[in-house]
């Protein structure tokens, strides 16, 4: 990962840094085989420093993390999901613009 601001969750650490965190979070579900989620990593890195320290940003590896791909339905990616308190707040599958990330993340911390 290209950012320090980046975290990795996994199915061990998710509900304790995802779910229970007390700011945002934004979730990029990927692989590593997935070229339209290599392509994303770069904004994820960008839209991580804009909002360091105001939110959490991070990334599941689907092919390590099942249980928690499989328990938020991920069935294409990249998926991004925004969570506040612990639910889902937006929802992006694909490829999506980093304006789009950063209205959802600003409109989950107001």
């Amino acid at each position: 990962m290209a950012s320090d601001k980046v975290h990795e969750f996994t199915d061990g650490n998710f509900e304790a840094e995802v779910l229970k965190s007390d700011k945002p979070v934004l979730v990029d579900f990927w692989a590593e085989w997935c070229m339209p989620c290599r392509m994303l990593a770069p904004t994820i890195d960008q839209v991580a420093e804009e909002f360091d320290g105001k939110v959490k940003v991070g990334k599941v590896d689907t092919d390590s993390n099942r249980n928690v791909s499989m328990q938020y339905g991920i069935s294409a990616i990249p998926t991004v999901i925004v969570f506040k308190n612990g639910e889902i707040h937006k929802k992006f599958v694909g490829l999506t613009n980093k304006d789009d990330l950063t209205n959802a993340l600003t409109e989950a911390m107001g």
